[in-house]
């Protein structure tokens, strides 16, 4: 994906790291933009891939979100005209962040364990559909920025300190909260995520944009609370970021 802020356009992974641009968003807030990749870096990188292997599988965000999956299916399309004897698949992770990245990690182990690429995509298709993230923001200050809420939704968030949480399922946003401290909103995501797993054993990927401390408090308690099978801390991408802004907390997670 490409970031820009501060008038400079990046590839997020590439030539700035998570942490670099958090910095530079708190310095310049309100102003980065981010855009999807183009076909010809999605060619690019089935070209490089293909040189590996004659099945490649590309999982990209959601589609409501963006127009990364035209880029792709418009590459894969070139591509397979190009390399008749491969087979490129573009799936929709109906998804983003930590999300997509569980569905990523249960398409390497059936890879791994030497599944055919239709059974592979088949699988994460009822993985997707198991797959729920659950998020707080700490300020509305940059959705207002960027036209996604209006200016008294803003100012009402931070007089009362609120910290409005949602959920995404199936490319599908909903607000489901309005705590109004962080360890309430962080109370919460536990609750709620209590309530979607329903007990079952869960794998869960924790983040953050430049909120580590609160990253590990949520972490070290769906450990304890969970039965958790994998675990991870990272960072919130940037895309998300950019427009969510720094202090968010979340959890993407699988139940088994």
């Amino acid at each position: 994906m490409r970031l820009t802020i501060g008038g400079v356009t990046y590839d997020d992974g590439k030539d700035i790291t998570t942490q670099k641009f958090y910095e530079l968003l708190q310095r310049h807030p309100g102003t980065a933009t981010t855009s999807a990749p183009s076909p010809a870096a999605f060619l690019e990188a089935f070209e490089d891939l293909g040189r590996q292997s004659r099945s490649i599988l590309c999982i990209v965000v959601a589609e409501r979100f963006s127009s990364a999956i035209d880029s792709a299916r418009s590459a894969g399309v070139k591509f397979s005209e190009e390399n008749p004897d491969h087979e490129v698949c573009v799936m929709d992770s109906l998804s983003a962040a930590g999300g997509q990245g569980l569905i990523a990690l249960e398409a390497l182990k059936l890879i791994e364990a030497g599944k055919p690429l239709t059974t592979v995509v088949e699988a994460l298709e009822r993985v997707a559909d198991r797959v729920r993230l659950l998020a707080f923001v700490d300020t509305l200050y940059y959705l207002w920025k960027g036209g996604r809420v209006p200016m008294i939704a803003h100012a009402g968030a931070r007089l009362l300190h609120i910290k409005p949480t949602f959920e995404l399922h199936q490319a599908q946003i909903a607000t489901v909260a309005k705590p109004r401290s962080t360890r309430k909103a962080l109370d919460r995501l536990v609750r709620l995520m209590k309530e979607r797993v329903e007990g079952r054993a869960v794998r869960a990927c924790i983040m953050h944009a430049a909120a580590e401390e609160s990253a590990h408090l949520l972490h070290e308690r769906i450990k304890r609370e969970f039965d958790c099978r994998d675990s991870y801390v990272t960072e919130f991408t940037p895309v998300m970021g950019a427009h969510l802004g720094p202090g968010m907390v979340g959890v993407g997670f699988l139940p088994e």
